[in-house]
């Protein structure tokens, strides 16, 4: 037997370090090859750094909360045979998702995307022999406990006995849930990886068996808090990303907030022509998020300094020519900004379906990097629930970001053909705009979101445009 170092490789360019998010594995447990071991937080994305041998873990170095250095020892491994095949990286697979967390874990973030480099293997000098970890009792359930490995020879019931089945655990965890056999399920992941999409598309297609109904158990009655108790949350993974974030936001740039309202009467008439055609052809619908990304392009021509990111090393603005909009996606594991690029190059349609598409892969956590960088403005939405105004805190390093809100009937004092005034039902839509007052001023915010107000309000435009 023979013990070996694993370092936390290269994940991602500039990537220096990492958060520990959560381990995956503990001292005495047996591991597979490719199985997860650490969520590592960067200022990127969540990454899932997966184990590159099969073996024994002896000792993981760190705790949840703790920053890693690149190339610094995580996990060391107890592996048969006596040396490591080093001049040999081991490359995972990419665009990979990482086990979701336990309840106990919600407001732990889960990753986006696994794509770490080539791991780095040592070999170390051997100590002491150290005796063998007890196994985890199994739980009551017969599950396997979380981050556990199988017993060594021991099937897991979807298929991985007739050989390795390249799977996340989240999906292998799925398939003995549902009782399907990996085996037989085609993966449409990279290298033939099975995904819970594809598990899902073999139980409709093939009617497999569904999970059995647990036992139905009387609910047990809650225990009665004690006066003055709490519960003290750490601030870790995406959640301390985000806080120091918005800190950094703050306090760099000084931000002042104008909102205004828009009539949308024109623009809901115009989307809901456009969506009937749509529907008539069997596309998918547009939301009014691509009509407010063409208002933005527009707008960025009179007043270009809008669409910018501030170089506060250099003190300087960058005013960019390419238009990359950022657009706030909630998802379980917190706000996530996805970019889509270039924007005053596509069309209506073009931007309605990349948001579409990176909307679903920020709730699938199936982001690549590139996807959460390069933003030069950034649009939040909350929908429906928009409510009447907010100050939104900039992206930084970027100058400015529009906050949409909901879209209301109100009451609205209308002029007739001859000039007399009468009371009609209209629709109203908040805009609320943040802006980094340093380079910023009053009025130029305030122009800017009147700019982007009158290419709303005749909409027509925007679908000449684009």
């Amino acid at each position: 037997m023979a013990q070996f170092e694993f370092k936390l490789p290269d994940i991602g360019e500039g990537v220096v370090e990492g958060e520990i998010v959560k381990w995956l594995v503990k001292p005495g447990d047996e591991i597979s090859e490719d199985q997860p071991l650490v969520e590592v937080m960067t200022d990127k994305a969540t990454v899932t750094i997966p184990s590159p041998r099969k073996g024994r873990v002896l000792q993981t170095l760190g705790s949840e909360g703790d920053t890693a250095k690149v190339h610094q020892t995580l996990v060391v491994i107890e592996v048969e045979g006596g040396g490591a095949d080093v001049g040999q990286p081991h490359a995972p697979p990419t665009a990979q998702s990482a086990p979701p967390l336990p309840p106990q874990h919600a407001g732990s973030p889960a990753p986006l995307a696994a794509a770490p480099g080539p791991a780095r293997l040592e070999q170390v000098p051997s100590p002491r022999p150290q005796p063998r970890a007890e196994a985890p009792q199994p739980v009551a359930s017969g599950a396997q406990s979380y981050g556990q490995a199988p017993p060594a020879g021991a099937g897991s019931g979807n298929g991985e006995q007739r050989g390795k089945v390249l799977a996340t655990p989240v999906t292998r965890k799925m398939a003995r849930e549902m009782g399907v056999d990996l085996g037989s399920v085609q993966g449409s992941g990279r290298l033939g990886r099975g995904r819970k999409s594809d598990v899902l598309a073999y139980v409709e297609q093939q009617g497999a068996p569904q999970p059995e109904g647990r036992e139905q158990r009387a609910p047990a009655r809650p225990q009665p808090r004690s006066p003055g108790g709490e519960e003290r949350i750490p601030l870790r993974g995406l959640r301390k990303r985000i806080a120091e974030a918005m800190v950094r936001s703050k306090t760099t740039a000084p931000h002042f907030t104008f909102v205004e309202e828009t009539d949308t009467k024109a623009l809901t008439a115009l989307r809901a022509r456009i969506n009937e055609r749509l529907a008539a052809r069997g596309e998918p619908k547009l939301s009014y998020l691509p009509f407010i990304a063409k208002a933005l392009v527009a707008a960025f021509r009179k007043y270009p300094h809008l669409n910018a990111v501030m170089d506060e090393a250099k003190q300087e603005l960058a005013v960019k020519n390419d238009v990359n909009l950022g657009f706030g996606a909630a998802t379980e594991q917190g706000l996530t900004v996805f970019v889509v690029k270039n924007v005053e190059s596509l069309t209506l349609l073009e931007i309605g379906s990349e948001i579409d598409r990176l909307a679903k892969a920020a709730r699938e956590q199936r982001l690549a990097i590139h996807e959460l960088q390069g933003g030069t403005f950034t649009v939040t939405s909350l929908g429906k629930d928009g409510g009447l105004l907010a100050t939104p805190i900039i992206h930084h390093p970027e100058v400015a970001i529009l906050g949409v809100h909901r879209i209301k009937q109100t009451p609205v004092v209308a002029i007739g053909p001859n000039g007399e005034q009468r009371i009609e039902i209209g629709e109203r839509m908040n805009l609320s705009c943040s802006f980094d007052h340093r380079v910023i001023d009053g009025h130029v915010g305030a122009a800017f979101l009147y700019e982007v107000i009158r290419e709303l309000e005749a909409p027509e435009l925007l679908v000449i445009d684009g």
